[in-house]
């Protein structure tokens, strides 16, 4: 069955998790704030969770239409042919968000939209009574501007909880995000790389998984492999083909961190994602920062000084930083930071920045590349090496 398929992202990660479904083959992409649109499968609902990096999830969108009234919104509900994918057992999980829309109160929203897909099923099914003991299926309905659209979860928890990471820092980097900076570097695995402030070891742990092709959702389950339509067995398959598409090749990676309590958390993250072997964590700080290697790349999330009494500090260690920078101007640094004004105490322009969110924390992303290092500088996709 072809399902209209979207995936969910980071705002300012859509064109990264776009050229990941074009490495995967998907082509007629459709692209908004925070979502691309895709077309596909069961097959496909599962190899993109369990293949995609940066996206947050996987939904089928199921309806689009527009409502100013409930009975709109109701009728609109029901048309849906929902018995084609909810059995008679699954249970019905409504959410919601309405933004500049007549219908404004979600919990009313959310209610109609549950009875408009009991009516449809119990025209479908031939019953009124639905025990809901069965299958997850968690149904959005989002109005914007009084357009309704209505979609069902895929991937269950989100798609930047791939099972290796039962700890985190203080500020803990999304996967998701970790994986795109890596994607949006130059970096190939051919030269070293350093996180400066490696904190649990997410961007390396990343970097590793890229480098070797381990699909981020091969350890974890999803909702939809409890569904009767797709299934363990599909997602099985995908998982199969995953591990055999794992390389092996040589890189090298280094962690940098003064507090060896998060250190052994990044280790035993590592251990747990299979790229231990890959990753050299010390208990450094970044001010003794020190290479033997003539090219290499950093890629890091340093302190961002959101407290007020931090900035001065915060402007000193980017000062710092950005010596580095003079001192090996043949490697490649790519930071993320929402410090503002970051390039003033870095003492140096970027080659390219873009706008990036740590959450809810805007930040940027500054890169600076040696221009002789890598003559190609486009974004680095899935299955490169």
């Amino acid at each position: 069955m072809e399902f209209n398929l979207v995936a969910t992202t980071t705002f300012g990660l859509e064109g990264i998790t776009a050229k990941e479904l074009k490495a995967l083959g998907y082509e007629d992409l459709k692209t908004e704030n925070g979502k691309v649109h895709f077309e596909g499968d069961e097959m496909d609902i599962a190899i993109a969770n369990v293949h995609l990096r940066t996206a947050d999830r996987v939904f089928i969108k199921m309806a689009e239409f527009e409502a100013r009234t409930f009975e709109e919104l109701f009728q609109g509900t029901k048309k849906v042919k929902w018995s084609e994918i909810i059995p008679k057992d699954g249970v019905m999980h409504v959410v919601g968000k309405s933004v500049k829309s007549t219908l404004f109160s979600v919990p009313d929203c959310q209610s109609i939209v549950k009875k408009a897909i009991v009516t449809s099923m119990s025209e479908s099914y031939g019953i009124d009574k639905f025990e809901e003991d069965g299958p997850v299926y968690k149904i959005e309905v989002s109005i914007l501007k009084d357009v309704v659209t209505l979609s069902i979860d895929t991937s269950g928890v989100g798609l930047h909880k791939r099972g290796y990471r039962e700890e985190a820092g203080i500020a803990p980097l999304k996967e998701t995000l970790a994986a795109a900076m890596v994607l949006i570097s130059r970096w190939r695995g051919d030269y070293p790389l350093i996180d400066t402030f490696c904190g649990s070891g997410t961007i390396l742990i990343e970097a590793a998984m890229i480098a070797q092709n381990i699909a981020p959702g091969l350890c974890r389950n999803f909702v939809s492999e409890t569904w009767p339509t797709i299934g363990s067995e599909v997602y099985e398959q995908v998982k199969e083909g995953a591990e055999r598409s794992i390389k092996h090749n040589d890189i090298k990676l280094i962690g940098y961190d003064i507090d060896g309590r998060i250190l052994r958390v990044a280790r035993s993250n590592a251990e747990k994602a299979g790229v231990s072997k890959y990753i050299e964590f010390q208990k450094r700080d970044f001010r003794e920062f020190k290479t033997s290697d003539k090219n290499g790349f950093i890629i890091t999330n340093p302190p961002y000084g959101e407290r007020l009494g931090d900035k001065d500090e915060v402007g000193e260690l980017y000062r710092i930083f950005g010596e580095y920078k003079k001192l090996h101007n043949t490697w490649d640094f790519n930071i993320l930071t929402s410090f503002e004004n970051f390039e003033r105490p870095f003492a140096r322009k970027a080659t390219k920045n873009r706008k990036l969110y740590n959450g809810k924390i805007k930040c940027y992303y500054y890169q600076y590349f040696d221009n002789k290092l890598i003559k190609n500088d486009g974004d680095m996709l899935i299955n490169h090496i």
